[in-house]
């Protein structure tokens, strides 16, 4: 652990003052992401609509009033990862990784990656290592000048290739990645632009991956599912089913790979309200809707996995445009906002972090 430690305190040297502050935070003290999952029904913040119970905030650029607030002034975000007692914030158009732990503290930077954040492309989702408290490293999915690429970043290196060729598109970038074991990485990939590509099974466009012992110059793709749209996000619950959202020309859909490898489509939206982030919750799964301004909460029956009821809307029209989620460190789910662009109204205070309540009564289903 001192070589660790020494190189960590060697990097941040080498990345001069501007940066000191983000070294001194980036820890590895976040738990595994294999620890069981957090139940969403913590004791839920305060209202937004009720004043929180320390002395107001002040007021002034980038300081919002609202209690369930963590972070502001951000640029349009990407994906979410808990850490420690905070999360790291993607922004998609910049590169920059930041971790956000509390309104009071500034975001602090992390690392930045050359990315290509023109359309629907750039830092599009991150990941830790499973085993991130020993070797710090964080993979990324991202968009470059020719293509869309999974790549892993060292603390004290620059990033490096995991997966590349992904095909590239005006639009249909987006994707997302998340661990289903300790040792088999997930890749959603979006059609970029073209919905043959998705169906073709020569392209790695539109499809569920399966990356075992992803490594740098030694990966090779297995398909999973094909016939994704716009990608949305991945995420896996504690019985270590895999689930993921897109959208297609028809209707969103949130799907489901069990972990006896069955796949299945748990829930349909024929009004396209634009399905990103999901996260799972306790007897359920937790997804952004982006053009509906929403969270859903999709209850799942605990022996089948099935959504067999309407999911309820948490946080309708309160914070804008929804994109990445998490579980954040206190169990529930924590979103950031993209108000800054897909056709957003940025407020003075976009983009956010924005910590979710559960539904009255706990992880159940009651109305917002």
């Amino acid at each position: 652990m001192r070589s660790v430690a020494v190189a960590r305190v060697a990097m941040c040297v080498a990345l001069g003052s501007t940066l000191l502050a983000g070294c001194a935070r980036f820890d590895d003290s976040a738990s595994s992401p294999f620890t069981p999952e957090p139940t969403y029904a913590p004791a839920a913040p305060e209202s937004p609509d009720q004043p929180p119970n320390s002395t107001t905030r002040p007021s002034g650029p980038c300081i919002d009033q609202d209690p369930s607030v963590v972070a502001t002034c951000l640029d349009t975000t990407g994906g979410l990862v808990g850490i420690g007692e905070g999360v790291l914030v993607a922004e998609r158009r910049t590169g920059r990784i930041v971790k956000v732990v509390d309104p009071d503290i500034p975001p602090v930077e992390i690392a930045t990656l050359p990315v290509d954040g023109s359309g629907d492309g750039g830092l599009l989702d991150i990941v830790l290592s499973p085993t991130y408290g020993e070797d710090g490293l964080i993979y990324a999915y991202i968009t470059t000048g020719s293509d869309n690429r999974v790549v892993r970043l060292a603390e004290n290196g620059a990033p490096k290739d995991i997966l590349t060729g992904i095909p590239k598109g005006a639009t249909g970038n987006r994707g997302a990645i998340e661990w289903a074991t300790p040792d088999r990485l997930m890749v959603l990939t979006g059609d970029a632009g073209n919905p043959g590509q998705a169906s073709s099974p020569g392209s790695l466009a539109g499809k569920l991956l399966s990356l075992d012992s992803p490594a740098p110059g030694a990966t090779s793709p297995r398909i999973v599912a094909s016939g994704i749209g716009t990608a949305g996000d991945v995420c896996r619950d504690s019985t270590e089913a895999v689930w993921f959202t897109d959208r297609t020309a028809v209707a969103d859909r949130l799907q489901r790979l069990g972990p006896d490898g069955t796949l299945s489509v748990a829930w349909t939206w024929a009004d396209r309200p634009g399905v990103a982030g999901c996260a799972a919750v306790a007897d359920g799964v937790a997804v952004a809707l982006t053009d509906a301004k929403a969270v859903a909460i999709a209850a799942t029956d605990p022996a089948t996995g099935a959504v067999t009821t309407a999911p309820t809307l948490l946080v309708q029209d309160r914070y804008g445009r929804i994109g990445g989620a998490t579980i954040g460190p206190d169990g529930n789910v924590w979103v950031g906002t993209v108000n800054k662009s897909d056709g957003g109204a940025p407020g003075p205070n976009d983009d956010r972090v924005v910590i979710v309540p559960p539904p009255s009564g706990g992880g159940g289903g009651g109305p917002d």
